[in-house]
């Protein structure tokens, strides 16, 4: 199973790990992060979930061959403080959440998560949800594929592949990957599709809705930094602005101090935030790893601390 970690180093680093740490792995996927977790807590517990039945026995296998001392979770990572306090977790050390897709899951044409592979219409991280990208792309009105496409793809002709897949739909439903692909295309004049396939950011748009991608981001943040303890770590690896732009309002909101006491000499504790930024810039992938990994290309790594 092909899938390199991305910001592998720099996100394990930044959790500031101890031996005998309590660590959550919001996003297991195929191991990669969990693995180096889970070597240097010897004496810690490592919590991961995942909602791929397919990441989840790999992984299991996987992390088997480390240590005993982890438990996975099948479940979106927005029902980690639930899930952790149903095992008597109130209080963590360190929480990783990497927003990406995984290799394999592009990679496995069955999946439906690519514009390069014909597939049914498919996209779900869990495979036991009924609602799938077929769903959007033949219910949905044009007004609201038109409000995904320009939201979550931030595409400038959002409103004209709209228009098309209403059009075509009168006559078949859109079943496959690539009939999807193509008929975008035709909506896209041929000078914006010489340097990059304008299904990229439709497909990706189609995938967090049909995830809820970004609607459980600020929920499992939120609730991460709840459970915090003094010194506790929170890193996030995202791939796409919608993403990114999320974890910084929400990592500064809880880090500045308010503007109204900003120019005071002595700020009494009470005021002054619990959390601080641990680096104040994202942290960006090496050129040696985008030598490496194509796919770390977008992505930014974004860490902070609890500090009282």
């Amino acid at each position: 199973m092909k899938h390199i970690s991305v910001l592998l180093e720099e996100s394990i680093n930044s959790l500031d790990l101890k031996e005998d740490s309590v660590v959550v792995d919001g996003t297991l996927g195929y191991g990669g992060h969990s693995s180096e977790i889970l070597k240097r807590i010897k004496n810690g517990s490592l919590f991961a979930f995942d909602q791929d039945s397919e990441a989840i026995k790999f992984s299991t296998d996987r992390l088997k061959r480390i240590g005993t001392n982890f438990t996975i979770i099948k479940s979106n990572f927005v029902h980690l403080k639930e899930k952790l306090r149903e095992l008597d977790i109130n209080k963590v050390d360190a929480v990783l959440f990497d927003l990406g897709v995984s290799s394999p899951q592009l990679d496995d044409a069955e999946r439906g998560f690519s514009y390069h592979h014909d597939a049914k219409l498919d996209m779900r991280m869990d495979q036991e949800q009924e609602f799938s990208a077929y769903d959007v792309v033949n219910t949905y009105t044009k007004d609201e594929l038109a409000r995904i496409f320009t939201e979550y793809g931030e595409s400038k002709f959002a409103r004209n592949i709209a228009k098309k897949i209403v059009e075509y739909r009168e006559n078949k439903k859109i079943e496959t990957t690539l009939e999807l692909a193509e008929l975008i295309k035709t909506a896209v004049p041929m000078k914006f599709r010489i340097d990059k396939h304008p299904a990229k950011q439709i497909f990706q748009a189609i995938r967090i809705e049909v995830n809820h991608e970004l609607d459980v981001i600020p929920i499992a943040i939120k609730d991460a930094l709840s459970m915090l303890n003094v010194g506790g770590r929170i890193a996030v690896i995202t791939f796409h602005s919608l993403e990114d732009r999320i974890v910084k309002k929400l990592f500064k909101e809880v880090s500045d101090i308010d503007p109204k006491l900003k120019g005071l000499p002595n700020i009494p504790d009470e005021y002054l935030p619990d959390y601080k930024l641990v680096v104040n810039k994202a942290i960006l992938p090496t050129e040696e790893e985008l030598k490496n990994n194509n796919r770390a290309r977008s992505a930014k790594l974004r860490v902070i601390e609890k500090i009282k």
